[in-house]
């Protein structure tokens, strides 16, 4: 097959900006990245969708956000795509309610897709995970199927871990002769929401992260806080699983604040509490969850998303995981050649590759779907 141009588009649950990666796909196992760039958001633009994550918006706000985020995301591919001509583009979107209820199950991604399709005159695959969610699955996750064809290794069992604005975890044991690993994949919770909107409250808006964890890295972490909120049943609730801003965004922030104010913690020592919570989180999820026939865990944990340029929160999550097994190895998706900002948007590229070929994508034995489906609505100028 010949390789073709592919233009991902990524904005996740930080709501601080897109990232773009332009890559080559051909057939159902090779990509490669041809060019990465990120677009920040706009201040006003920002504010406003976490005012429709938080469900702040009225029905008028957020259709004229929807359209107003497809002209942006018009913007953020032209400042970096040049001359190179297009096969297709998958476009994510922005996430402002994912509710896989098993009764009523709902998710909503902002962004027009027909802003781009006019500007750029190649087909946009856009909505990826209303399919999945309508077959019975959590419509997440979805970057599983970029996580096999990238980092799965015959005879050896990793995962590839995502710090976003919330965790996820694909397990891929290839420890057994078997044609393709044994996957597993589920949002473990938080990973850097919470930091963030502690940072932005202790800043008044100022900042938007911990950068380089060096608020938590000088704090004391209060450990019992971090047990009683490890309590949560989500923690407890088997995979498939997927969550997000609606339950471990603002709510939960809103929740917990009050106990940490009654503690008088310093901003360093709740960005130092927070970020264990982050670590023992993922390390708890991994033992509860991710332990292979032979009770073994992973043996190389491959980091991606913001949180993998933390040192802080490595160096706790090492420290947590160690607790379960000492032979676990951490690892960054740059030291296997990938940019950690590449990883979502690349796997956006693949799915609307998959698409544009109506081969099914999602891995319902980790979406929980009852079928593979195709994945994306296709709109072509």
């Amino acid at each position: 097959m010949t390789p073709r141009r592919i233009l991902g588009l990524m904005s996740g649950t930080s709501l601080d900006g897109v990232d773009c990666a332009l890559c080559t796909c051909s057939g159902r196992r090779q990509i490669e990245l041809i060019r990465l760039w990120s677009v920040e958001f706009p201040r006003a633009l920002a504010r406003r969708l976490h005012a429709a994550a938080q469900g702040e918006a009225t029905s008028w706000e957020a259709g004229q956000l929807h359209h107003d985020l497809g002209r942006f995301y018009v913007r953020a591919a032209q400042s970096g795509l040049g001359n190179d001509a297009l096969f297709a583009v998958g476009l994510h979107g922005q996430t402002v309610f994912h509710h896989p209820d098993r009764r009523t199950p709902a998710t909503f991604q902002l962004g027009e897709s027909a802003h781009l399709v006019e500007a750029l005159r190649v087909p946009v695959v856009s909505n990826f995970r209303a399919a999945d969610l309508a077959a019975g699955g959590q419509g997440a996750p979805l970057a599983t199927l970029f996580h096999r064809v990238a980092f799965a290794q015959r005879g050896r069992y990793v995962a590839v871990n995502n710090l976003g604005g919330i965790s996820n975890v694909t397990a891929l044991d290839w420890t057994q002769r078997t044609p393709e690993p044994r996957v597993l994949a589920f949002d473990t919770g938080p990973a850097n929401v919470l930091l963030d909107l502690a940072v932005r409250e202790f800043s008044g808006g100022r900042h938007s992260l911990d950068l380089n964890g060096r608020w938590a890295g000088k704090g004391w972490i209060a450990g019992d806080l971090v047990e009683s909120w490890l309590k949560h049943p989500y923690f407890r609730q088997a995979p498939p699983k997927s969550t997000g801003r609606e339950l471990f965004g603002e709510p939960f922030w809103k929740t917990i604040r009050s106990r940490l104010k009654a503690r008088r913690l310093s901003r360093e020592d709740v960005l130092a509490t927070l970020t264990w919570l982050t670590a023992r989180s993922i390390a708890i999820s991994y033992d509860r969850f991710l332990r292979n026939a032979a009770g073994e865990l992973p043996q190389t944990v491959i980091l991606a998303g913001g949180g993998a340029a933390n040192p802080v929160l490595k160096e706790q999550l090492d420290a947590a995981l160690a607790e379960y097994s000492p032979a676990v190895h951490l690892t960054t998706v740059e030291e296997l050649g990938w940019p950690r900002q590449a990883i979502e948007p690349a796997a956006f590229a693949l799915l609307a590759h998959y698409r544009c070929q109506r081969w099914p994508a999602n891995l319902p034995e980790t979406t929980g779907a009852n079928r593979a489906v195709l994945l994306g609505q296709l709109a072509e100028p």
